[in-house]
């Protein structure tokens, strides 16, 4: 596959910001593969912000939602218009992606033969363990589908770059967000939501006490999220006695890349803040509940993952229908144990990041 002719490659990202993040490992792999191609990137809009900085795409295509059936369509054809791809790579397993791809006249479409979609690949690779749901971590599974092109791994690590733009905003955000007497706490931040549903949220009670534990230890506190977190956020600094500053909607991505990659530590849910956090190697501690660590169960050397041994999960219901015994029953407690084990103490003056 790594012939001479494929000189423009299509690379059609993930739709959900975790999974861009565990797709650098693969993303790194195929630069070095073909390292005199031009490879575009295609990505949602929101999560282009994820690759500025890396080294690895020549240009960034961005489009504004997950498109339908006409839509793919009219996006494939406005990619068709860029120029000739001579491959295309679909990291989703949807249909639509492959849809897009063939829209778009790639040359050779490779994807794994899942979803019903194998009419639409010129070359099908066969998913990872065989034609059953297989639990694969999501890093190894995008790597597999790139070593099928002749591409050699270089290295399993997740991996996320800043531009000094995005350094600046978040410095301005996160100064005007501080006092001189703070000034020299690090910062931990606190992740209560989740795009995947409410099923996923720890209570933000406890987000509230275990702040206010890390305050007391000398942290300054910030509560990230999107605007559409805001309340949320608001709930959590609510909730504690010590003084919190809510940011969620007051970075923007590429931003907060710049904001955890400075971060003593994080506490989160199973969300994308987890996997950004651990791209910098920022010591996080995930609350997990109805989903299954098995297909996020790489690049864990920073990160400490939570989980209540309950009879119902993993269910992957956006919403509990009965107690929501999973995160209910996920303690504080544990989560500033966790932190002193990743840490070794509490005393978080000795914890500013370089």
């Amino acid at each position: 596959m790594r012939a001479a002719e494929n000189q423009h490659i299509l690379v059609r990202l993930p739709n959900w910001l975790g999974d861009v993040v565990m797709s650098t490992p693969g993303l790194r792999a195929l630069r070095a593969g073909f390292p005199t191609a031009r490879i575009h990137f295609h990505v949602r809009r929101e999560l282009a912000p994820l690759l500025e900085g890396a080294p690895w795409f020549d240009e960034l295509h961005s489009f504004d939602r997950q498109p339908r059936w006409s839509e793919a369509w009219r996006e494939g054809r406005a990619m068709g218009s860029v120029g000739h791809f001579d491959l295309g790579l679909c990291l989703p397993d949807s249909y639509s992606s492959a849809f897009l791809m063939r829209a778009a006249g790639v040359e050779c479409v490779v994807g794994y033969g899942r979803a019903g979609r194998g009419a639409l690949l010129h070359r099908r690779i066969p998913p990872p363990g065989g034609r059953g749901r297989q639990w694969m971590a999501r890093e190894q599974s995008i790597l597999e589908l790139v070593k099928s092109l002749g591409c050699s791994e270089q290295g399993t690590h997740l991996e996320l770059f800043t531009t000094d733009s995005e350094e600046a905003r978040a410095t301005a955000v996160l100064d005007a967000a501080s006092t001189p007497q703070d000034s020299r706490q690090p910062w931990v931040f606190l992740a209560p939501g989740a795009s995947f549903g409410p099923s996923k949220c720890w209570p933000f009670a406890s987000f509230a006490r275990v702040g206010d534990q890390l305050a007391a230890a000398g942290a300054r506190i910030g509560v990230l999220g999107p605007a559409s977190e805001h309340a949320l956020a608001a709930r959590v600094c609510a909730a504690m006695s010590a003084p919190a500053r809510n940011l969620a909607g007051a970075l923007d991505l590429g931003a907060l890349k710049a904001g955890l990659r400075r971060a003593a530590a994080v506490v989160c849910n199973d969300s994308g803040a987890r996997h950004v956090a651990a791209a910098f190697g920022v010591p996080c501690v995930v609350l997990m509940g109805p989903t299954r660590l098995e297909k996020t169960g790489m690049n864990l050397d920073r990160v400490t993952v939570l989980q209540a041994d309950v009879p119902c999960r993993p269910c992957y219901q956006r919403q509990c229908p009965i107690d929501h015994r999973c995160m209910t029953r996920l303690s504080p407690e544990a989560v500033l144990d966790a932190l002193r084990d990743r840490r070794g103490s509490l005393e978080f003056e000795r914890l500013e990041r370089k």
